[in-house]
């Protein structure tokens, strides 16, 4: 969250976190499939490489 105190927000921006918190209490984890077959390691989409026998490929 940010430093700002939320009483020193507007009243509609405290609705506005308020309502974004209770959306994210409700929210349910999506049921995704298991992946077959994927990389090791950190998710190279993240970290900006891929790597594949050793070969890293910057893209």
């Amino acid at each position: 969250m940010s430093d700002q105190p939320a009483k020193d927000l507007p009243p509609a921006a405290q609705r506005a976190l308020a309502e974004a918190e209770e959306r994210r209490r409700n929210a349910k984890k999506p049921d995704l499939p298991k992946e077959l077959g994927g990389r090791d390691g950190p998710e190279p989409v993240r970290f900006g490489d891929w790597e594949k026998k050793g070969i890293a490929v910057d893209f």
